[in-house]
C-alpha cells in the first residue's frame, strides 16, 4: 500500500479521525440539476463519494444511484447519514478495482466532485469513466481550478492545472463549463 494523495492510505486516517470537506452549495445543486435533468430511475454512480452528500442529491433528483469510495471510513460516514430510501454505498477503488464489481454495467451520470486533482493517472481514469459510461450519458466533475484563490492562501495548490482541465475537457463530443468561485463544473458529453 502507498500513501498518496490517490491512495486510501492517504485518505482513510482523515475520514476516520473526522475530516470532513467542502459542502456543495445551492448554486451547485442548481447547476447539477440543469445539466442531468431528471433521474427517472436511471443509474448514476458517484466516485469518491465522501460522506455521499452528491450521490444522495442525484438520488433526490431521481437517479438510481450508487456512491463508492477506497476509504472505509468514509463509507462509513455516508451509511450514518443514509436516509433509509437513499442510494446504496460501496467500498471500491474505482481506478484499481474491478468493474465488473459495480451495481450496473452502465451508467447514465458518472460523478466526481473534489476527485480530479488527486488521480495519479488521470488518462487511465478517464478511460475507465467512458468503459461505464452509458451512451448519452453525462460525466459530471467538479474541481478546484489553479490560480484562483489568493496567494496566500494554504490551499491555493489545490486545483487542477490548464494541462489537466485539458487532459479532463479532450476526447468529449460536449463540454460544458460553469464556474463557481474557485470550482469549475464539467458536464462531459460522449
Amino acid at each position: 500500500m502507498t500513501n498518496t494523495p490517490a491512495s486510501a492510505d492517504y485518505w482513510e486516517p482523515l475520514w476516520a479521525g473526522g475530516r470532513r470537506y467542502r459542502r456543495g452549495s445551492s448554486a451547485e445543486a442548481e447547476l447539477l440539476a440543469d445539466h442531468l435533468g431528471p433521474g427517472r430511475g436511471r443509474p448514476a454512480l458517484d466516485i469518491g463519494t465522501g460522506d455521499g452528500a452528491l450521490a444522495r442529491r442525484l438520488h433526490r433528483l431521481g437517479y438510481r444511484t450508487t456512491g463508492i469510495d477506497f476509504a472505509p471510513s468514509a463509507v462509513a460516514a455516508a451509511r450514518r447519514d443514509r436516509a433509509d430510501d437513499g442510494p446504496p454505498w460501496q467500498l471500491m477503488d474505482f481506478a484499481a478495482d474491478d468493474l465488473g464489481g459495480l451495481r450496473d454495467p452502465a451508467y447514465a451520470v458518472v460523478a466526481c466532485r473534489l476527485v480530479y486533482r488527486w488521480l495519479d493517472d488521470k488518462p487511465a481514469f478517464l478511460d475507465r469513466v467512458r468503459r461505464i459510461l452509458a451512451p448519452g450519458g453525462v460525466f459530471w466533475v467538479v474541481t478546484e481550478i489553479a490560480g484562483r484563490r489568493d496567494s496566500g492562501d494554504p490551499s491555493r495548490h489545490l486545483g487542477i492545472t490548464a494541462a489537466e482541465a485539458e487532459t479532463l475537457t479532450a476526447r468529449w463530443s460536449v463540454v460544458r463549463t460553469a464556474d463557481l468561485d474557485v470550482l469549475r463544473c464539467y458536464a462531459l458529453h460522449p
